[in-house]
């Protein structure tokens, strides 16, 4: 299963382990879990202080428990954790024999003092895929708090290796999680998230922790690139830091590959998000994670301070706000799209594309996203449909001439999506109209992908800030808006070309704009 140089890897990370780790595998005569098997056998033999055993009684089999030796953790794959996950069995291994999580001191207190009211444990279940990269995220973060709860119980389970599961429930997008029994969310989830779900009083702690911080030189709204960028630059200015996010990383954690960031030759989003969280963090950025802004309120008086709210209710106050939100992907906004979002209608295609293996999809838009969605589909699925509103595409020329060679895709331009059908249950069509003769087409389909650009996180600054018609920040050469003191930079804003690169140049622009109004600024009485 692990070639020479994963073993040699993961044989170096077992060596950190201090307390002893015992697998225990509940198998059955498939194929899988025969591999299951093999791959469980080699990692026990890479550490003394890994044990296996396979007389386990689950009733998923495959699948397999870690537990700290005696401890009887809640730690379970019902998969074979390789892509993806390979990440999240090493972090379990790990945790399970007692190497410490990289987790805030308190955010460790709160999982473990975590109780249910009626005393029972939590049960969560999550299905992923495991080429999934957002679904790691969310499996790593239910295994540490099944490693430090003795009341918490997780299973990671692989929709392809449990396709009766994922049908029964009617499972259409990764990763779905149930919490005893019942839908708990889906999509990309943090620890604070999951925590802020679970734990009912912890807003109201967190807000009146936020409430009590002194006021901050610079608070910046959204942790993507802009706003990482912005704090790196206002930080070492030496001037007192903050930023809220409602997740650090923004849109690079959905990104799967980035190969245009200059000098980095190729990575993946969620790596590149913790880089840019580790560099904030040098300098001792307060970076406040988990958290919507609900409102913004311009100074009163010039050099006075800036109030954001979040949605928690907590005020905090800034001499200097640099917003850079970010933004998310565009809704086509037709019949069936909210009804059947997860249930058929997805807007990953690296995620949820496996689930739609031998089945006809849609990608609706021409742009390089949607194009290089479908050509990424056309591997996987048995059709795939492309709609795009104009009369050509948009997308690259090479993108283009790509996927017109494959023998599965067709493609409908000058096409506007009116409707996207289903059974009540889950997608089984989509409906467009010829923009030339208004004639209306149908098509049978299991999912349609939406890949039609962004849209700017700038709800709450209706009325409050200048905003274009598509909703964007107007912003000046310097980055500074229509209100003193507020800066913006990144894709929230009118600058042109949504690009990472460009977005953390923005910020950075942004945070020196930010430090020149502070220093040309008296401070108000």
């Amino acid at each position: 299963m692990l070639d020479a140089t994963l073993q040699a890897q993961l044989k170096g990370y077992l060596q950190r382990l201090t307390q002893p780790v015992e697998l225990v595998a509940s198998l059955d005569d498939r194929p899988a879990s025969a591999e299951m098997r093999e791959l469980l056998q080699e990692i026990a033999g890479l550490s003394e202080l890994v044990s296996l055993r396979v007389d386990g009684t689950d009733e998923r089999r495959p699948s397999f428990n870690i537990s700290r030796a005696g401890a009887g953790m809640g730690v379970r794959f019902a998969a074979i954790p390789m892509g993806h996950e390979f990440t999240s069995l090493v972090l379990a291994l790990l945790q399970a024999g007692g190497h410490p999580p990289k987790v805030e001191a308190e955010v460790i207190e709160q999982i473990k003092s975590l109780t249910r009211d009626d005393g029972g444990d939590f049960v969560f279940e999550t299905y992923m895929s495991l080429t999934c990269h957002n679904c790691p995220d969310v499996v790593q973060a239910l295994n540490l708090m099944a490693v430090l709860n003795p009341r918490i119980k997780h299973v990671a389970i692989d929709g392809g290796l449990f396709q009766g599961e994922v049908e029964g429930r009617q499972i259409m997008a990764v990763p779905t999680v149930y919490l005893n029994g019942e839908v708990f969310g889906s999509g990309r989830m943090e620890v604070s998230e999951i925590l802020t779900k679970v734990d009912t009083g912890a807003s109201a702690r967190v807000a009146a922790k936020l409430g009590q911080k002194d006021a901050f030189d610079v608070l910046i709204v959204g942790g993507g690139p802009a706003g990482a960028a912005a704090a790196v630059y206002a930080a070492r200015k030496g001037i007192r830091t903050g930023i809220v996010a409602e997740r650090f990383g923004g849109q690079t954690l959905d990104t799967l590959g980035i190969e245009n960031y200059v000098s980095i030759l190729e990575t993946q989003g969620p790596k590149f998000a913790a880089a840019l969280e580790a560099h904030a963090r040098v300098y001792e950025v307060d970076i406040m994670n988990g958290q919507r802004v609900a409102s913004l309120e311009p100074a009163a008086q010039p050099g006075g301070e800036i109030t954001v709210t979040l949605e928690n209710g907590a005020a905090l106050k800034s001499r200097s706000v640099i917003l850079s939100t970010g933004a998310r992907w565009r809704n086509v906004n037709v019949p069936g799209e909210a009804e059947y979002k997860n249930k058929g209608v997805a807007y990953c295609p690296h995620c949820d594309g496996p689930l739609f293996k031998g089945k006809p999809v849609a990608v609706i838009g021409g742009g390089n996203s949607g194009v290089e969605a479908a050509i990424d589909l056309a591997g996987l699925v048995a059709h795939v449909t492309v709609v795009e509103f104009a009369d050509t595409l948009k997308a690259d020329a090479v993108l283009v001439k790509k996927l017109h060679s494959l023998p599965n895709v067709t493609v409908h331009t000058n096409a506007q999506t009116t409707e996207i059908t289903g059974d009540g249950q889950k997608v089984n069509g989509l409906v467009f109209k010829d923009r030339a003769t208004g004639a209306e087409h149908r098509v049978e389909l299991a999912g349609v992908f939406v890949q039609i650009g962004l849209v700017p996180n700038t709800e709450f600054l209706k009325g409050t800030l200048e905003l274009s018609k598509y909703g964007e920040i107007i912003v000046d050469a310097r980055g500074a808006t229509n209100q003193p003191g507020v800066f913006a930079a990144g894709d929230a804003t009118t600058v042109p070309f949504k690009q990472i690169i460009i977005a953390a140049g923005d910020g950075a622009k942004a945070a020196l704009s930010a430090f020149d109004h502070l220093i040309r600024t008296p401070v108000a009485a």
